[in-house]
């Protein structure tokens, strides 16, 4: 005779012994997912993602049509990432990898633009040239060995590269478009930010030629944003203006990527070695300033900003 299960597991379809699930993914996220988040551009760095520059730096006869400005020395290359790895482990931050992709993919060190961290996991981008499609498969992966949540992958006909978003704190995010990214991508990070609890996402648009966002816009310590004068939309420095930050300008006397940072911490900062006139500035303004020679992997065109995906940072 079968046994009649009709009424048993009512706990399966919501019955007796059912528990909801009534917690917010933020609340869960040190347990479940281990705490991975980012929420500023200066809070206390933990834990950064980086690409080692490997054999896919290496026989380039032609830096344009790999989206660079000359030939790098691969070895100097080498060196000059390992440095600034040693850095951030100097500082306190963990530092994780992102193996070797394929030879035909040599601007893979650039791990900022193929993927944005908030406060409830990341965004994985969606890179505008022909060069670098699919370098983003390789950051997804290694997100996922991390065990890093991936709140969306910018799809559809959207393009979106992670250094044209700026996180100036909680609740406050920048987005802009331009040659890397285009408004169908611009528009799906602003929601997944706005999902994230950034209640307040700016939208910009970047001047012709300018690359990124965040070779302009540097949010470096609570109160205290570099920009490149120039090329700064000014509704941007009117929303930071009206938070109380302070606008610092870099110099154009500065020739070495002056603009592009990173915040250890609130205050304390590395950036290129070469820009005595920028450094004087931020050093002026109260910050700690530490220099770290990228001279020749700037050649392929970014510095140590644009070389680091941010995983986790304190509340600032």
């Amino acid at each position: 005779m079968e046994k009649d299960l009709s009424g048993a597991g009512e706990a399966r379809r919501g019955g007796k012994g059912w528990r909801a699930r009534e917690a917010a993914f933020k609340e869960e996220m040190k347990e479940i997912w281990g705490g991975w988040g980012v929420s500023s551009e200066f809070g206390r760095l933990r834990d950064v993602l980086l690409h080692r520059p490997g054999p896919e730096i290496e026989n380039i006869t032609d830096p344009n049509g790999v989206l660079w400005a000359e030939v790098m020395d691969p070895g100097k290359a080498r060196a000059e990432h390992d440095a600034l790895a040693e850095a951030y482990r100097a500082g306190g931050v963990q530092v994780h990898y992102v193996g070797n992709g394929p030879l035909d993919k040599p601007n893979l060190h650039f791990i900022r633009d193929l993927m944005l961290m908030t406060p409830e996991g990341a965004i994985v981008a969606r890179p505008a040239s022909v060069q670098r499609a699919g370098e983003e498969k390789f950051v997804a992966e290694a997100l996922a060995g991390l065990g890093v949540p991936i709140l969306m992958t910018v799809h559809g006909n959207g393009i979106f590269e992670g250094a044209d978003a700026v996180l100036a704190g909680p609740g406050l995010a920048f987005v802009a478009e331009g040659t890397r990214t285009n408004r169908a991508g611009a528009e799906q990070v602003e929601w997944a930010l706005r999902q994230a609890g950034f209640s307040e996402v700016v939208r910009l648009h970047l001047p012709y030629k300018t690359v990124h966002l965040d070779g302009v816009l540097g949010l470096v310590d609570r109160d205290l944003v570099l920009v490149r004068a120039r090329e700064t939309p000014l509704s941007a420095v009117n929303v930071l203006r009206g938070r109380g930050f302070r606008i610092l300008e870099v110099s154009d006397d500065d020739l070495y990527m002056p603009g592009n940072v990173v915040a250890l911490e609130p205050g304390k900062l590395v950036m290129p070695a070469g820009n005595p006139v920028t450094k004087k500035r931020l050093e002026d303004s109260g910050c700690t300033v530490i220099e770290i020679d990228l001279k020749e992997i700037q050649k392929s065109g970014g510095a140590m900003h644009c070389m680091t995906g941010f995983l986790k940072r304190d509340e600032p």
